[in-house]
């Protein structure tokens, strides 16, 4: 752990290096004033030389200005390394999220995420300023005064020092308790920020089911976990400081009686017994505040190995070798293809989703892919931009295998459109933009004007930067769709891939639409999933898709005539007619 956390202390190590430079000095400041004493007490007060005491007082003086100019540095800058090493470690967390496969987030929740991004880089944070800088000035406190203590009188030294193995056995036992107390802590938080997101999200769910008592009931439980997590993480905590401040009031118990017998025998005076408490007293907050630092530590260790856990996760890669994809042309061949979600069990072939699957699409065709649900449509259509990996077969774009492709060349030729539309809280000219970053003003209006949103977007106050709110919920549904088709126009690809994208709308907004998607749909290779089968009739070829395969495939006339599942399909939703 200490070899990883170094990377991140070492981008900043000017500040590191100041804030334990200023700590070194702060607690060596502190070691003067009981030496001062007992000069004091043993010569200048029997000598009455007041000239003496007040020089020391004036030196006391200017060494406590300058801990308090240290006290300041330290406490502002090394809170900004703490922030500064924060913000470094966010950044690498963040961008390896954006690298990690689908298949990670299906079985992750937001919430969880989310909490490791905020809550467990603000602990580990606290812990990269105050932990290393409050180890390193008990250590140079402890070692003087150690040192000190030997100095006035060795015997009574030893005596005290008895005390620490205890004191160490106590800590290694309970150590590794209390950082599983609080690695649960942890978990369980991050199991509530994930419910939180989760009823957040679905708040208009939740009303309009009547289910505000049942997320109520669900946080509860989770509340509860977390609330007993705590309490034994905070059971060990407190085992742990009553037992450290059990050994320090020992300390002082051997120290007052071994002293005071040592003061009726003559070996030691007056002002060295003095000084030796003062030693004591400022040997022992070293100690406490290793305790107090402790529980600081503890939880930091823990959102660390959070941390690294999550870094841990292998992100998408290229395969060896992978070339840019340059334009593609969009022929699109699976030869083979056997897929299943999640991991690989010995029963894996009753979990198969598609199964030896072989299909061809010409390059500018438009294929639409029909049937029941459960027959592998979307997978399909996510595994052409390679976001699952296959467990057999071979996926071809214009004859190259995907894989020999690398993944940002092969998505910059896909454009999808779906059923669930995600817009960015952001402006409507960021969200068409998002298509082409580096798109310019007149093409990204062309763009909404092909989408037939352009004059709509006209009439809005603010036009193209008003703010479409979460997700996009200040729109409506056709509106929100509409923006979606913008930004593949501005992306402009080859290959493009239309997934249930009008299921969710009304029929005359549907139609619409439609219109769009036709246009958008133009020299183009489209893939369509589709339940209504008025969007598809003029495709160029539709595969009827089962879970046990493909079981038609042909122009709509042509699967009419066979009069097989998709003539019933067909029936079934046109009777009325």
């Amino acid at each position: 752990m200490l070899k990883g956390f170094s990377k991140y202390i070492g981008i900043h190590k000017g500040l590191f290096l100041l804030d334990l430079t200023c700590a070194f000095l702060v607690g060596l400041a502190d070691e003067f004033m009981p030496m001062m004493v007992r000069q004091t007490i043993n010569q200048y007060v029997p000598e009455g030389n007041w000239a003496a005491m007040y020089r020391m007082c004036i030196i006391l003086i200017v060494i406590y200005i300058a801990k308090l100019i240290l006290n300041l540095i330290i406490n502002y800058w090394g809170h900004v390394f703490g922030v500064l090493l924060q913000a470094d470690m966010r950044r690498e967390l963040f961008d390896h999220i954006e690298t990690l496969p689908i298949s990670y987030f299906d079985e992750n929740k937001t919430g969880s995420i989310m909490s490791r991004i905020t809550n467990d880089l603000q602990e580990i944070s606290e812990m990269a300023h105050h932990g290393p800088e409050n180890i390193f000035t008990c250590t140079v406190m402890l070692v003087v005064s150690a040192i000190l203590l030997g100095q006035i009188n060795w015997q009574l030294t030893l005596i005290v020092y008895c005390t620490l193995p205890l004191a160490v056995l106590f800590v290694i036992f309970i150590r590794k308790k209390q950082l599983d107390a609080f690695e649960k802590t942890r978990v369980r938080i991050s199991e509530i920020n994930a419910d939180v997101e989760t009823s957040i999200a679905g708040i208009r769910v939740t009303k309009a089911y009547a289910g505000t008592r049942r997320e109520q009931e669900k946080f509860d439980i989770a509340n509860e976990g977390y609330k007993n997590a705590r309490g034994k993480a905070y059971q060990y905590l407190a085992l742990f400081n009553s037992g450290m401040i059990f050994f320090t009031d020992l300390m002082y118990v051997l120290v007052i009686i071994a002293g005071g017998i040592f003061l009726f025998q003559g070996r030691i005076n007056a002002g060295d017994f003095v000084a030796y408490l003062l030693y004591i007293s400022m040997f022992l907050t070293p100690v406490k505040k290793l305790v107090d630092t402790y529980e600081q530590i503890a939880e930091g260790a823990t959102g660390y190995k959070r941390f690294r856990d999550l870094m841990a996760v292998p992100s998408e890669q290229n395969d060896p070798g992978a070339a840019d994809a340059g334009r593609l042309e969009g022929e699109i061949e699976f030869r083979n293809v056997s897929f299943h979600y999640g991991e690989k069990t010995d029963d894996e072939v009753h979990e198969q989703v598609i199964n030896h699957l072989n299909m061809h699409i010409l390059k500018g065709h438009t294929v639409a892919l029909v049937g029941p649900s459960g027959g592998g449509k979307s997978t399909i259509c996510n595994l052409i931009p390679r976001f699952y990996e296959i467990d057999s077969g071979e996926i071809d774009i214009d004859g190259k295998n995907i894989r020999s492709l690398t993944r940002d060349s092969l998505r910059r030729n896909i454009g999808i459109v779906a059923q669930d539309v995600f817009l960015f809280n952001g402006t409507i000219r960021e969200n068409i933009a998002y298509g082409n970053p580096e798109a310019s003003e007149a093409e990204i209006e062309a763009a909404a004007a092909k989408a037939k949103i352009h004059d709509y977007i006209m009439t809005l106050p603010d036009g193209y930067d008003t703010n479409v709110g979460e997700r996009g919920l200040r729109l409506s549904g056709g509106q929100r769709q509409r923006i979606s088709i913008a930004r593949v126009f501005l992306k402009n690809p080859q290959i493009l891939i239309l997934d249930e994208a009008t299921s969710a709308l009304d029929n005359a907004t549907e139609m619409q639409i439609q219109e769009s998607l036709e246009e958008l749909s133009k020299g183009r290779t489209v893939l369509v999933v589709a339940h209504r089968l008025s969007t598809i009739r003029n495709a160029d070829e539709i595969i009827v898709l089962t879970s046990q395969g493909i079981q038609e495939r042909g122009t709509s006339e042509e699967l009419l005539e066979a009069r097989g599942m998709y003539w019933h399909l067909y029936q079934y939703q046109f009777q009325n007619n």
